[in-house]
């Protein structure tokens, strides 16, 4: 392995609360009441798809889908920025690649607005060298172009990654790419026999250890 690539929402940030306060809040604005269970189901999906998958399933009128992306991204920046905190052994796995010369980048489905406040509020200026937005490629995970296009920015070769992911979504995408993948999905997603496509499976990132790395 020749780098890493980290996705950032429930991997690096403890922040599906927050996506499910401000999805909830918003929708339900709009007249939609939403539970934790088809939530679950956008979960890893770039902002836009995943306000496509509700609007497809139930349409609102009294406000449009944009409105509806900006509130929510909105909301999701105060309360990063206010409420934010790494989730365990975040810096001790940043630590360990960028003390080993590894170069790094942040691949997440959310806008760049969201990735720049989490950079903030948790401090990780000095890991990344590379921040791709889901929001600025065609098509968002599962397919694999976010992978492609920051292996593409570290220069290396997607075979030449290693992807840390917690989404199915996630997951998928990696693997479409190529990549060598460790899942780290929560708690109650641990155990769905989907997830065992990827390469090795973490109860959390305290779990990721050196020899892990192919490479070293």
């Amino acid at each position: 392995m020749k780098a890493a690539i980290f996705d950032m929402d429930g991997l690096l940030i403890d922040s599906e609360p927050f996506w499910k306060y401000a999805e909830r809040k918003v929708y339900e604005s709009v007249g939609i009441y939403i539970d934790d269970e088809f939530l679950r189901q956008v979960e890893g999906l770039r902002i836009d798809e995943a306000i496509q998958f509700v609007y497809d399933r139930h349409p609102f009128t009294s406000k449009s889908k944009a409105q509806v992306e900006a509130e929510i991204i909105e909301t999701m920046r105060q309360l990063i920025l206010e409420k934010g905190i790494a989730l365990p052994g975040v810096y001790q796995t940043l630590d360990l690649f960028y003390e080993n010369k590894i170069p790094m980048a942040l691949a997440s489905s959310s806008s760049e607005v969201l990735i720049s406040a989490v950079i903030e509020k948790l401090s990780l200026q000095k890991y990344f060298i590379v921040t791709r937005s889901g929001e600025h490629e065609k098509f968002g995970k599962p397919h694999p172009q976010i992978f492609i296009s920051a292996a593409q920015a570290l220069n290396v070769y997607p075979t030449e990654c290693m992807v840390f992911e917690d989404s199915l979504n996630g997951i998928l995408a990696a693997k479409a790419a190529r990549m060598y993948c460790i899942g780290v999905p929560d708690i109650h997603r641990f155990d769905d026999p989907r997830m065992a496509i990827a390469d090795r499976k973490l109860k959390s990132l305290n779990e990721f250890e050196r020899s892990m790395i192919p490479s070293l």
